[in-house]
């Protein structure tokens, strides 16, 4: 399996509405953290998140982390 780009080497916090939000996971996207459809022709899938009740999210942009589409400080060590 190919790797992700990374977008960036921080997570980005984002206070998000209810609603379903499609991560990014092949890092191309010109909308991070979210799809754009640029994973199209590639290997890699965007994640569907269903936010529930407003909350604020911490996004991977490593696209490394082990609790994608959420940071676990995976980008520290990159």
């Amino acid at each position: 399996m190919s790797k992700p780009k990374s977008a960036d080497k921080k997570s980005k916090m984002m206070d998000m509405a209810p609603g379903d939000y499609f991560w990014c996971a092949c890092g191309e996207s010109k909308n991070q953290p979210f799809c754009d459809g640029s994973h199209k022709g590639s290997e890699f899938t965007p994640k569907l998140v269903k936010i529930e009740e407003p909350k604020q999210v911490f996004w991977c942009m490593c696209k490394h982390s082990g609790n994608k589409p959420f940071c676990d400080g995976t980008h520290k060590g990159l």
